[in-house]
């Protein structure tokens, strides 16, 4: 079996709980070398209890501890990490999506230093399919986002336009537009929304619609497919996390991304 060092950047309500499933011995191969964080006495209470614990670095510093890196920080201070991980060839793992978007060129950076670059399927259904679709010819791809109005509070689209999402009595469509666009106006709520228009026909030509709506609780995403293999259409409802923007199953798909470096089995395409 593979033995793999892991770093993880960021301890929030992704960073720990895949921490916590590393250290517990419940992925085989898999050992937690180093981890980051913004509070770094928070992080050491948050570790106290790991054995053997894991060195609390910079960001730029995960790369020299680690054989694969996973990024759950804030998209803002996605460079600091990704750039070193790729720079080094080694397996990077990310949430933000929509950072890798506008960073094109880390790409084929590792295409040239031998990095894989891993976006977890998170939040959203149906990734497998949407790749497999995009094989042969896709001809559109919509994503439908619902989520409580206290969720997409604060997010840069919301600000800028001065939404208010206060009070409200029914739903209300706050942004329809690219995926591309969608990742940049709302970068805590629909990564994947980025990462389904890079599985399909890129993020420029995914339609997206966010919907804030006081009726819900809980997160709900629904895909739509045509192509010429296949018509498909896709729903999840996501139970939220401590943090609302983020659904539960958010962490486990990391989780279970990293699980597949070592399995005998691997189903999925």
């Amino acid at each position: 079996m593979p033995e793999y060092r892991v770093a993880i950047a960021g301890l929030g309500t992704i960073g720990l709980k895949v921490a916590q499933a590393i250290n517990s011995g419940d992925l085989p191969g898999l050992s937690l070398t180093a981890v980051s964080a913004k509070n770094h006495t928070k992080a050491a209470a948050n570790l106290r209890n790991f054995i053997p614990a894991p060195a609390i670095v910079s960001l730029g510093e995960l790369a020299e501890l680690a054989d694969v890196v996973v990024e759950c920080s804030p998209a803002a201070v996605f460079a600091q990490c990704a750039d070193a991980a790729i720079a080094r060839g080694l397996i990077f793992i990310t949430v933000s999506a929509g950072a890798l978007l506008e960073r094109a060129d880390l790409i084929a950076q590792a295409e040239k230093t031998g990095a894989q670059i891993i976006i977890p399927t998170g939040a959203l259904i149906g990734l497998d399919a949407v790749r497999a679709a995009a094989e042969g010819q896709i001809t559109s791809v919509t994503h439908s986002v619902r989520k409580p109005e206290a969720s997409l509070k604060g997010a840069p689209f919301i600000e800028q336009n001065n939404i208010n999402l206060d009070n409200l009595d029914t739903a209300l469509c706050v942004f329809k537009g690219s995926a591309r666009d969608a990742a940049k106006g709302f970068p805590a709520n629909v990564n994947v929304s980025a990462a389904l228009g890079m599985a399909g026909i890129g993020a420029d030509k995914t339609i997206v619609e966010i919907w804030a709506d006081p009726a819900i609780d809980r997160n709900i995403h629904e895909v739509v497919v045509e192509a010429d293999s296949a018509h498909f259409s896709m729903k999840i409802e996501n139970v939220p996390s401590k943090n609302a923007a983020t659904g539960k199953i958010t962490a486990l798909s990391v989780i279970a991304a990293l699980r597949r470096l070592t399995a005998p089995l691997v189903i999925g395409t």
